[in-house]
């Protein structure tokens, strides 16, 4: 599933029309979770009938058409089903139970509801809404790609505007030719990442940068008097501060990750039952939980990234990214444990145990090395054990997508076969 992104452009009574059908969107959603919580044994199909009698109970939920409710009601649906597969897996600490939702930024559109101009360069919105047309602004050619390809079709609000996003059914596949290269990255807070070639990539830290103007801006938000207009101008100025530095985080963790798959890294000496796994090029990477790792609170300003972009840490955006470049350009990557791969040594494997300031790994064996490029070494030694004879058959991880970049024609039935069984 490709996602592509436009900037729209419409008059002020339009964008008025967008925020009443994302309300709408919120209020569906969170009926359908209340409905959930009050009955017991709810399926997904009854979500979906549920959204029926919401339509005829209140006059502007009618406002969206029958499969755009559904696309409402499928949220509370994917909530609820992650909740459930947290309490199946035993996840330690909570569970994520579903909440209502607050403030939603987004409506979707499956099949219907919208149509495109001949150009590809206006989607006029048809619903009840009455949203109109508005004007796609975007380098994206859709022409590539039939009508019957976009399964869905979201708007979403932000901070400097509105954009609409098409959800696309095709696949992303490069043909390159086998290198044989190998490569292990361990990620920091000195620098952004270190290989086992000795080669580090510095982080640009553009929280840090910005946080005097961001502490500049949310004073000022404070000062205004709630509910007034002017703290609701201060509140989007804000906003937008805190949307660049997310875009500049994700924008450089996008670039790395694909410099990463598409670079040329020198051949590592390999023993004989290791060069079968190689053939490819070949990334290993640590398993980081970030979300225990926020916890050390002298990490924690570090590690986090701002309020707009919480749920998208730059070291799992980067590693999500480096699969999904791999599935595309058909390369490899592991994800492998990141138990004592700074502590053991990368020559003769003794624990030589640091503290966290201590940046140089020094062994008794006369291995002499940075703290870091020991770390990446050892990645790359157990990714090529963990991977065996199975990556040879395997390209990448296939059950992994960019952000954004879910696989929505399969939604309904993924949710039928596993949700239903709750």
């Amino acid at each position: 599933m490709i996602v592509y992104e436009f900037k729209a452009q419409g008059q002020s009574h339009q964008n008025k029309k967008i925020d009443v059908a994302i309300r709408v969107t919120q209020f569906i959603r969170n009926k359908s979770l209340r409905y959930w919580m009050d009955n017991q044994n709810v399926k997904y199909y009854d979500l979906n009938k549920y959204t029926a009698v919401l339509a005829k109970e209140f006059d502007f939920a009618d406002k969206l058409n029958s499969m755009d409710r559904q696309a409402a009601a499928e949220r509370a649906a994917l909530a609820i089903k992650r909740f459930y597969d947290n309490c199946k897996s035993k996840k330690p600490g909570k569970k994520g139970y579903p909440t209502f939702q607050k403030n939603n930024r987004s409506v979707e559109y499956k099949t219907c509801g919208w149509k495109l101009s001949n150009d590809r360069k206006y989607i006029t919105f048809t619903d009840k809404c009455q949203i109109g047309g508005l004007k796609l602004i975007g380098t994206y050619d859709l022409h590539y790609y039939q009508l019957k390809q976009i399964k869905r079709v979201r708007i979403v609000r932000r901070s400097d505007g509105y954009y609409v996003q098409f959800c696309i059914e095709a696949e992303r596949n490069i043909d390159t030719k086998p290198t044989g290269k190998t490569i292990g990255l361990d990620v920091g807070l000195n620098h952004f990442y270190t290989d086992s070639n000795g080669n580090t990539v510095e982080n640009p830290r553009y929280l840090r940068k910005s946080e005097k103007d961001l502490k500049r801006a949310q004073r000022r938000v404070s000062r205004k008097k709630k509910g007034s207009n002017n703290r609701k101008k201060a509140i989007i100025k804000l906003g937008r501060k805190h949307l660049k530095v997310s875009r500049q985080r994700i924008d450089f963790a996008v670039k790395q990750a694909l410099c990463v798959i598409k670079s040329n890294v020198d051949r590592r000496t390999l023993r004989a039952d290791q060069r079968s796994t190689a053939r490819r090029v070949f990334v290993a990477i640590e398993d980081l939980n970030v979300a225990n790792m926020v916890k050390n609170h002298k990490l924690a300003t570090s590690i986090s990234v701002d309020e707009v972009a919480r749920r998208v840490v730059s070291w799992n955006l980067f590693a999500q990214w480096l699969q999904y470049l791999a599935r595309v350009y058909g390369r490899v990557v592991v994800v492998v444990p990141p138990q004592y791969t700074s502590q053991k040594c990368s020559d003769c494997g003794q624990i030589v145990k640091k503290t966290l300031s201590e940046r140089t790994h020094i062994c008794s064996c006369g291995c002499v090395l940075d703290r870091d490029e020991t770390a990446a070494i050892n990645i790359l030694n157990k990714g090529l054990k963990q991977a065996g004879s199975q990556l040879t058959n395997t390209v990448g991880h296939t059950e992994i997508n960019a952000p954004g970049q879910i696989n929505l024609c399969q939604l309904s039935a993924n949710l039928i076969d596993k949700f239903a069984g709750c």
